[in-house]
Formats: C-alpha cells, sequence, structure tokens
C-alpha cells in the first residue's frame, strides 16, 4: 500500500511516527492535528524495527509506552496522556473529555487557553523571549512593580519556579542572620510542611518521607508543630534566624493556620527580629478569595514567594522582600532565565484579570457555595467526615481511601487529587462558571455515593 510505504520510509529516515489521513474528510489534516476525532491512522516503529500500525484510539497506549521508555520514574503518574485543553477542560489522546478541578495544583487558575493570556504569550514570543540577566526587560520591570503595589513589599527578585523562589529565600535568611543576628542561622519550619524538592527547601520541608533518600539535608532547619504557638517558641530558642510558613498547609492536607497562632508567632518573630517568610507558592494570586493568604490575617511578612499560577504555565516564580529583607547585593544570588518575557507578560495579565472588579470576591462566593454542597450532602453520604480550605482551595476529609474515590472520579471525568490518605483536594479555576461547578459536583456526589 503506498500511503503504508511512504510511513515506513520516513520511519527509517528518523520521523518519530506518522499518520495517514482520509483525505475524503473536509478539512482532515486539520482535524487531525487539532482535534481528537480520530480520523486517522497512526504508523510508528514498534519492536526490533518493526512497523506498528494503530488507529487513533490506541494513541494512548502508544503514549504510555513511549514514557515508560523515555521519562524517569520519579512522579507516580496517572495512566492517562492528555493532548489539549480549553477552559475547565481537558481532552486525552484518545478523546475523552474531562472537568479539571485540579488547574495542574493551581498553575492554571484561569482555565486553559484563556485568550487574554494567550494573546500576551503571543505577543511576548514574537517580542522578545529573553535576554540575560546583565540586562532588564520593560515587562520584567512592569510585573515586579505591580506586584510591589498589590503586596505593599519592597523588592522582587524573579525565578522560574517555587522550588528555586525558596531557596532564594532561604538564602536570603541566612545572609540576613549572619549579618543581622550574630551569626544566626537556624530556620524553623512546620511539621507536614511542604516548601520544594530542590535540597534547600527540602530541609525546610517537614516531611521525612520526601527527605529520607536524599541524608543527610542540610543542617540549621528544625520543625514545630503548626498551629502550636509553644511547640514553635520552644524549637526556635536563641539560634533562629527565619521561620517559614504555610498559611493554608497545601501538600500536606489543605489545613488552614489558626488566626491566633499566627499572630502570635509574627509578635513573637518581631520580639526577636527574626524574618517571617510566607509561602504563598501555592495560596497566592487569589487563589484562597485574596490576593495573598496573608492579607486574610491582617500581617506584614518580611519575605512572600510566589509561583505556581504567576506565569499561567509559564514556568515563573518571584520572591518579594520588605525593607529589612532587602539585603542581596550583586553576587549573592541569580538566575539566567527568572521566568523570562512570556512569563512576565502572562503574568501582567493574570494580575489585571485579578483585580477585575469583585473577582476575589467572587472566588469566596464559589468556595462558600462548594463547602455548603459538601455540608447537604453529609446526611446522605456519612463517609464524609469534613470539610475544611479557604477560597478555592478546599479538602473533603472523608472515611474512606482517598485515592481510590480519586480514581472513580477520573474514570468519571473530573480530575480531582488525593492529597493525603484520606483527603480529596478541589483546586478549581478561579474563574469557573456556575454550570462547570455544578456539574463537577455532580459527578463528584454521584462517585460519593458508590462508596457508602
Amino acid at each position: 500500500i503506498p500511503k503504508v510505504q511512504a510511513c515506513i520510509t520516513a520511519l527509517k529516515a528518523g520521523v518519530n511516527r506518522t499518520h495517514i489521513i482520509d483525505g475524503r474528510t473536509l478539512h482532515s489534516l486539520l482535524l487531525e492535528i487539532l482535534t481528537d476525532q480520530g480520523i486517522g491512522t497512526m504508523v510508528v516503529e514498534g519492536s526490533r524495527r518493526r512497523v506498528k500500525i494503530m488507529t487513533i484510539n490506541n494513541k494512548m497506549a502508544w503514549y504510555l509506552a513511549e514514557a515508560e521508555k523515555t521519562l524517569m520514574n520519579n512522579v507516580g503518574r496517572l495512566p492517562v496522556v492528555f493532548s489539549r485543553g480549553e477552559g475547565c477542560r481537558l481532552w486525552d489522546t484518545n478523546g475523552k473529555e474531562y472537568l479539571d478541578f485540579l488547574t495542574g495544583i493551581s498553575v492554571n487558575n484561569f482555565g486553559y487557553a484563556h485568550p487574554d493570556i494567550t494573546a500576551a504569550i503571543e505577543r511576548q514570543a514574537w517580542k522578545v523571549a529573553h535576554v540575560s540577566n546583565f540586562f532588564y526587560l520593560e515587562e520584567q520591570v512592569d510585573l515586579a512593580k505591580e506586584l510591589l503595589k498589590l503586596s505593599e513589599m519592597s523588592k522582587v527578585f524573579f525565578a522560574n519556579s517555587g522550588a528555586e523562589v525558596n531557596e532564594a529565600a532561604l538564602k536570603l535568611a541566612r545572609k540576613y542572620g549572619k549579618e543581622k543576628l550574630n551569626g544566626n542561622y537556624k530556620i524553623v519550619s512546620a511539621i507536614g510542611s511542604f516548601h520544594g524538592r530542590t535540597l534547600g527547601s527540602l530541609s525546610a520541608t517537614g516531611q521525612p518521607k520526601y527527605q529520607k533518600a536524599f541524608q543527610p539535608i542540610l543542617p540549621g532547619f528544625a520543625y514545630a508543630e503548626y498551629n502550636n504557638l509553644d511547640s514553635w517558641k520552644t524549637t526556635m530558642g536563641d539560634d533562629t534566624c527565619a521561620v517559614i510558613l504555610e498559611l493554608v498547609k497545601g501538600e500536606g492536607g489543605v489545613l488552614p493556620a489558626n488566626p491566633e497562632f499566627v499572630h502570635g508567632l509574627v509578635d513573637f518573630c518581631r520580639s526577636k527580629n527574626i524574618l517571617i517568610i510566607i509561602d504563598e507558592i501555592q495560596t497566592g494570586l487569589g487563589r484562597t478569595g485574596k490576593m495573598f493568604a496573608y492579607q486574610h490575617y491582617g500581617i506584614k511578612p518580611d519575605v512572600v514567594t510566589l509561583a505556581k499560577s504567576l506565569g499561567g504555565g509559564i514556568p515563573c516564580g518571584a520572591m518579594l522582600v520588605n525593607e529589612t529583607a532587602d539585603i542581596f547585593t550583586p553576587g549573592d544570588h541569580s538566575t539566567t532565565i527568572g521566568g523570562g518575557g512570556m512569563a512576565y507578560a502572562a503574568g501582567l495579565t493574570i494580575l489585571k484579570l485579578l483585580q477585575e472588579p469583585e473577582f476575589l470576591n467572587e472566588i469566596n462566593e464559589k468556595g462558600r457555595f462548594i463547602t455548603n454542597c459538601w455540608q447537604e450532602w453529609q446526611a446522605e453520604l456519612p463517609i464524609i467526615k469534613n470539610y475544611r480550605g479557604l477560597g478555592l482551595m478546599l479538602a473533603l476529609e472523608l472515611s474512606v481511601a482517598s485515592k481510590e474515590v480519586m480514581l472513580a472520579c477520573l474514570e468519571a471525568g473530573l480530575i480531582v487529587n488525593a492529597v493525603t490518605e484520606t483527603a480529596l483536594r478541589i483546586l478549581p479555576p478561579l474563574n469557573i462558571n456556575n454550570a462547570d461547578m455544578m456539574e463537577g459536583l455532580g459527578i463528584m456526589k454521584k462517585v460519593l455515593q458508590k462508596f457508602v
């Protein structure tokens, strides 16, 4: 068959995969490239240099097999390969549709292919994507100014991820302790916290299961009980230079901090001139119903770290500091890209969207609506023990294994996360409409009914 032979020739020449398109179908090439309608046949190289022909419905199996051969086994991934997204919906390579109530773990906070964010990224890609850190970009300065206006902080350092800006904050804390606190070096974080997987941020993460394979971790870190002020005072001692705190523990189970604990810790730190670092990687930029989670508590941190949604899917992180913490000098810390032009452009658009009238209030209203639904469900779904969170950063505590519920939701077309063994985390798009929210909740309720 000439078409198949042409595919085989292309594969032998080094092409990874080929497609045979039915030209009798109107716009068949565009449909094959841009949609999941399944109008083609894929021809790829199989084992022992043999050609393997598969229909479009076997795309998923092929990609999963190739992933096993090519990607490191460092993440426990689920066996789904996505090909595109729009709004709060994703489609896998077999064309199945999903409602995404996880948003890439609070990265795609305005859903997929948002027209304003996508247009900003495209415009910037044509303009300039990157210059070295020896120079400035217009968008870099504009984004820094906007972040400082909203946060009332003094200066910004841009990086590429949450772990990177937390690393920067830890380095800054050590320098602060050396210069301002007679050499104090200890950094205290919460038991059950999560601050990243690089060696420094991992050392600040209060979860031994993540640290075990990488011992010895960095010295000078200690851990105190979340929401227990006495535990923090005892742990801090006289050699502490900084504390790092999530105001809602994300990977630790979506646990908000008690206001009394937060205020007590801030007062104690202020009395000893200890730096207060607030990790807003997951909570920041509207996720909890305020621009920053610390605004719920009426406090002013010395350092705030941001990432995830800041670049709208383009890697970007930011460390914000007040005047007290503005102590870096040239050579202390840097990064080659630090987000880059497209991330800055996306960030500016995201901050504009977040400041639309009543938008943050609507996030809180949506969160209350969801938790009210969960409260109503408890009467007929006794497996629901409780619920918690702020804004649209929410968790449902169950009496059954959350992973089983998560997998059942995935099968039913709803993406959620088993954040602990018994807690189900949801992070819906901040701009989710009522119809999509109700559809997702309907799927969740039907799944939970099967576990009663």
